[in-house]
């Protein structure tokens, strides 16, 4: 016979960031289920409460933070041995008041690519994986402006900070694409960023890059995940956006938001939409479309985890 299903039970978490990109863990005390484990400070959703009121009632109760800012970000559900939850994450940028912990072992501040304290419960692998994904990404667009003012651009952006570039030139000559891509690769790992390649997984693995990126149309003709470290998607409707979290990819683009020089005449979806489309998703979403660097508050505010632009990240 099989098991009946067990209740849902709902979790606020908090990734309360600080503006060099750590955030902060508690280790769980000795009396409770994973002692010794980390985690990200939250807890259960009471009746009558919204998840964003349970997380600033939970970190309120547990640390003394009162919480000025909260965006949602993303949902993930986990089978543990005692319970089946469903983790609501906030991302907590601004906050008031001293810390003072009441429930927790041990404290400590963290970033996803060095962390030194062990092990996390096991629901957040995902999550400190995400965690990685810086919050801008910009796309290329050689074969419009010339590849040497492409990568002279993206030299400029590198040194400016961005983290996260997606090679998207099927318009170039494979040759030149393929020099292309090298050379911007080297670029971008020299400069400690990440670096996908648009719907070519050959050309990927063959220049090093990072990952895959998937457009729309690619993403409705497969079945399982590219077996690459790093692979996301176009998407343009929830449709979309749960078949690249049903293949376990990590991340997406969700767009147009605004209008823009390459759809004249469309309008955008509008924040008020693209919140409601990315509800409840379990994989980060960048926003795409007629955005500038300037809109990525609003974006986070709106459930995005970042921007992805073109014009707008190149100048």
């Amino acid at each position: 016979m099989s098991q009946p299903q067990r209740k849902i039970v709902h979790v606020a978490a908090a990734v309360i960031a600080r503006p060099d990109g750590s955030f902060l863990l508690g280790q769980r005390a000795p009396d409770t289920f994973y002692p010794g484990y980390w985690e990200f400070p939250g807890g259960k959703v009471e009746p009558g409460e919204t998840p964003r009121d349970a997380l600033v009632r939970e970190l309120d109760e547990e640390l003394g933070m009162k919480v000025d800012v909260a965006w949602p970000w993303i949902v993930r559900e986990h089978e543990y041995e005692h319970a089946h939850v469903s983790l609501h994450f906030f991302e907590v940028p601004a906050w008031h008041g001293e810390i003072d912990d009441k429930v927790h072992a041990a404290l400590a501040w963290q970033r996803a690519d060095a962390m030194d304290v062990g092990p996390m419960l096991p629901a957040n692998g995902p999550i400190l994986k995400a965690l990685r994904l810086p919050r801008t990404m910009g796309i290329t667009h050689a074969a419009e402006i010339g590849i040497d003012a492409q990568l002279a651009r993206l030299d400029a952006a590198l040194a400016g900070g961005l983290r996260l570039v997606q090679i998207r030139e099927s318009a170039l000559p494979a040759d030149e694409r393929d020099a292309f891509a090298r050379a911007a690769v080297e670029r971008c790992h020299a400069a400690g960023a990440r670096v996908v390649v648009n719907d070519d997984a050959d050309l990927a693995r063959t220049v090093g890059a990072d990952g895959l990126h998937l457009p729309a149309r690619r993403l409705a003709e497969i079945d399982a995940r590219p077996d690459l470290e790093w692979v996301g998607a176009s998407c343009h409707d929830r449709a979309e956006l749960e078949k690249a979290a049903a293949l376990g990819l990590d991340y997406a683009l969700l767009g147009a938001v605004k209008p823009t020089e390459s759809h004249p005449g469309q309008p955008g979806l509008g924040w008020e939409a693209f919140g409601k489309l990315v509800e409840r998703l379990p994989l980060p979403v960048f926003a795409l479309g007629g955005l500038a660097a300037d809109d990525v508050t609003e974006a986070k505010a709106a459930g995005a985890h970042g921007i992805a632009g073109i014009r707008a990240i190149w100048g």
